[in-house]
């Protein structure tokens, strides 16, 4: 269900005239989950977004299926892939655990006492899973194969695809495994974990394991000599309609400033390079947290709970609508992670940018332009900053003129659905440009529908925003 928001009888083009633009349609109130909630904790079919980690999705016939790392809050889990299940991304519901528990050659070599990071891919009829077990700062790793005819099960092994010792020299860590295709419909698994970076391998596309010897071309890495060293997570979705393959990864410490990078090629082996050239491959460059374009890290808007350390994502690509799916942590108790869905979105230059808020059932429309002046409140996804970054007020006048208590601007807007902000000192610091998506929003913060925007600087930098309220006709 979608709720038509009547404010503004007509909108604008870029100059204040032109063709009416209709009252965009907000999405009505999702039904909201109450964070920390210990009367669910032995209770799995309550968990619905509870207690989801490393969030893998797929798309099917039966609806959109997660599948995640076992972990539970206050208590040990139960290893076999958590399960759940969605008709619509945003309400969730408990399937269950794919297997009875760590297959036996996995057990066998690496100790195991969960599995990691499972992921899912379709292949004709069958249903291919990948899972990844290893024990927490050990290479002594494997990521093994399971198949079914249902995205469901029962799931038969196939036994183990890859695995790493904690003797190898390259220090190469099996884990994180994300089966893809490329834009000729070969297969491929990109994985890797800190230690010696993230790797791609084709796969045999009959047996759905390796086609060749070794452990495939090396693609990002970071210098593990520094406290940044931590790249993890890889996921690769190409958009045929910039002909870009987008290798996205999540960065540092899991419980702290965990955050997603992203980074492109016309290959899909590489090179992949951020907004602003610098190649993921880079371990030489200082400060390493340049590498790499941050598009979602830790944030928190003036009210309601603010997120940390979110990640380890997986991209949908749902017709031509596109998701990000994440986990987070809360911030009053950062040892209970969430599932998080959010629209992405592309810039006019081809590069995803990430709602600020959670999905909850909004798509792209024409924004009247009567709509956008108001008080609205903004952050910078900053890549220098590690942790939570505090959301600051600013204005937009309805004279076009942009005003925050540091510095100034002005504003425009196409008359569809692109802002740009041009800051004489930003809210976050210098001088910028900045051109923003509009997206007629659920701000679950306020619990109230809202406009938000999302989109990149002329630094390259993330930007996010939301109007807090509109300004008086």
């Amino acid at each position: 269900m979608l709720l038509m928001l009547l404010v503004g009888a007509t909108g604008c083009s870029g100059d204040g005239a032109g063709e009416s633009v209709s009252p965009p349609v907000f999405p009505d109130a999702p039904q909201d989950t109450q964070l920390y909630d210990t009367s669910i904790l032995d209770d799995e079919s309550r968990w619905t977004v509870n207690n989801a980690h490393d969030p893998a999705i797929i798309k099917t016939d039966q609806g959109y299926y997660v599948y995640s790392t076992d972990v539970r809050v206050a208590g040990e889990a139960k290893p076999g892939v958590m399960v759940r299940k969605s008709d619509d991304l945003i309400n969730w519901s408990w399937v269950g655990q794919a297997l009875p528990g760590i297959p036996k050659e996995a057990l066998d070599w690496t100790g195991a006492v969960n599995l990691w990071a499972p992921d899912v891919i379709q292949v004709g009829d069958t249903y291919r899973m990948y899972y990844s077990a290893s024990t927490f700062g050990s290479t002594r790793s494997a990521i093994g194969l399971q198949t079914s005819s249902s995205p469901e099960g029962p799931w038969k092994d196939v036994g183990l695809v890859v695995k790493t010792s904690e003797n190898e020299k390259d220090k190469l860590n099996a884990i994180d495994a994300n089966p893809v295709l490329d834009a000729e419909g070969n297969s491929w698994m990109v994985y890797g974990s800190f230690f010696d970076g993230i790797y791609i391998a084709p796969l045999d596309p009959e047996t759905g394991k390796f086609k060749e010897e070794g452990h495939g071309t090396r693609i990002a890495a970071r210098d593990r000599a520094t406290e940044e060293g931590a790249v993890e997570g890889p996921y690769i979705v190409y958009n045929p309609e910039f002909k870009k393959y987008y290798l996205f990864v999540s960065y540092d410490s899991l419980f702290e400033d965990y955050n997603v990078r992203v980074a492109r090629a016309d290959s899909i082996t590489g090179p992949y390079t951020d907004v602003n050239g610098m190649n993921m491959l880079d371990t030489e460059h200082l400060p390493q947290y340049e590498v790499g374009t941050k598009i979602l890290g830790g944030y928190r808007f003036t009210e309601g709970e603010g997120w940390v350390a979110p990640g380890h994502n997986s991209v949908l690509k749902d017709g031509d609508d596109y998701y990000i799916v994440h986990h987070a942590r809360g911030e009053t108790d950062k040892n209970w992670p969430y599932l998080h869905v959010r629209k992405m979105l592309w810039t006019k230059d081809g590069w995803p940018v990430v709602s600020p808020e959670r999905y909850a059932g909004e798509y792209a429309q024409d924004i009247p332009k009567s709509m956008i002046a108001g008080e609205w409140e903004g952050l910078a996804v900053d890549p220098s900053v590690d942790g939570q970054v505090q959301a600051v007020p600013y204005t937009l006048q309805a004279n076009g003129k942009l005003k925050s208590e540091n510095g100034s601007g002005k504003w425009t807007f196409d008359g569809k659905q692109t802002l740009t902000l041009e800051w004489k000192e930003s809210p976050w610091g210098g001088d910028s440009t900045e051109e923003l998506k509009l997206l007629p929003s659920w701000d679950w913060e306020r619990s109230q529908p809202a406009l938000v925007v999302t989109g990149l600087n002329d630094h390259g930098i993330a930007v996010w925003g939301k109007q807090i309220s509109a300004a008086e006709k």
